[in-house]
Order: structure tokens, then sequence, then C-alpha cells
């Protein structure tokens, strides 16, 4: 079993910055990927971010390029996702995930509204 626990969501202005946190434990020896997924209310789940452990490759989804940007301490075994640049249309809910080759971990989610 893996455990994610999330921080750093949160009101901010447009233009703004935001960095969550997302520290992993219990069974992650067994975790590949690590990443964001967002939802913002009526719409569908999306993916944000995510890293692969050990090889560090890394995907954005378009909207957030250049504006986003994920890490990994493996010491602490935690995932950043620094925001900046943040626009109304990132109010979302953001969740954490690890991905195993079995299953998919996913944290409880933190709340991020961007104001205009």
């Amino acid at each position: 079993q893996v455990q994610l626990v999330e921080s750093g969501g949160g009101l901010v202005q447009a233009g703004g910055s935001l960095r969550l946190s997302c520290a992993a434990s219990g069974t992650i020896f067994r975790i590949n990927v690590m990443g964001w997924y967002r939802q913002a209310l009526g719409k569908e789940r999306e993916s944000v971010a995510s890293i692969v452990s050990g090889g560090g490759i890394i995907a954005y989804a378009d909207s957030v390029k250049g504006r986003f940007t994920i890490s990994r301490d493996n010491a602490k075994n935690t995932v950043y996702l620094q925001m900046n640049s943040l626009k109304p249309e990132d109010t979302a809910v953001y969740y954490c995930y690890a991905r195993g080759s079995s299953r998919t971990y996913w944290g409880q989610g933190t709340q991020v509204n961007v104001s205009s």
C-alpha cells in the first residue's frame, strides 16, 4: 500500500504562484510514475504533469507548459508541482497520484482557486 498526502493548495490571484507537495509513504519502491491530475467543477479529470522515477522523464499538459514545473525529491519521497503565472482556468481540485505495476494510488486532493 502507498499513502499520499497533499498540501499547498489555496487561493491566489491571477498571475500568482503556488507550490503543491505530495508526500508518499508505504511500499513506495513499487512506484514507477508520480504526477498530478486536476478536476475543475463540471469537467473531467485531466492530467497535468507526471515524472518517472529514476529516469526523470517528465510530461506536461499543453495548457500548463512553461508555467508549471514538476519535480521529485527521492530522499523525501515527495513530488512537487510549482505553479507560476496562474490563471483563473487553473482553478480545480488537484490530485496527486502514484502509479505502480499493478495499481494507481491517489491523494485526497487539494483545492486551488485562482481569482481574476
